[in-house]
């Protein structure tokens, strides 16, 4: 196993946003990974107002997105869901999905995928 990221956010401790690894996606969301390992990832996530993502599907990942702050909407294989503030959206493997924030808000969950979701993701045209 790698002694870098994935061992350093795999120890016992306090992680939060101030001190995780961060990155941005789709131009102005954000992403901290609270763990990183090999097996299993959570992250969370911000999505501004009237942003999401595309729609796509991932083969191996299993996913949960924990709603902390705000409201979702999730599409999966066609169907639509609205998830509230302290409900959570599970998406199985192969299930085409994405999640939109069409609130005025800013959208926070806490994002699971068990393995992990990067290098496992096939954009749907």
């Amino acid at each position: 196993m790698l002694l870098g990221t994935a061992f350093l956010f795999a120890q016992n401790g306090v992680v939060s946003r101030k001190t995780a690894e961060h990155y941005v996606w789709g131009g102005d969301c954000d992403g901290w990974y609270l763990v990183k390992t090999d097996s299993v990832n959570i992250i969370e996530e911000r999505l501004p107002a009237g942003r999401g993502e595309t729609l796509h599907l991932h083969k191996k990942a299993l996913q949960s997105f924990y709603v902390l702050k705000g409201e979702a909407t999730f599409e999966a294989d066609g169907k639509t869901s609205v998830v509230h503030q302290g409900e959570a959206f599970v998406v199985q493997p192969g299930t085409k999905h994405r999640v939109q924030n069409n609130s005025k808000q800013d959208l926070e969950i806490l994002v699971t995928s068990q393995p992990p979701s990067h290098g496992d993701r096939v954009e749907i045209p």
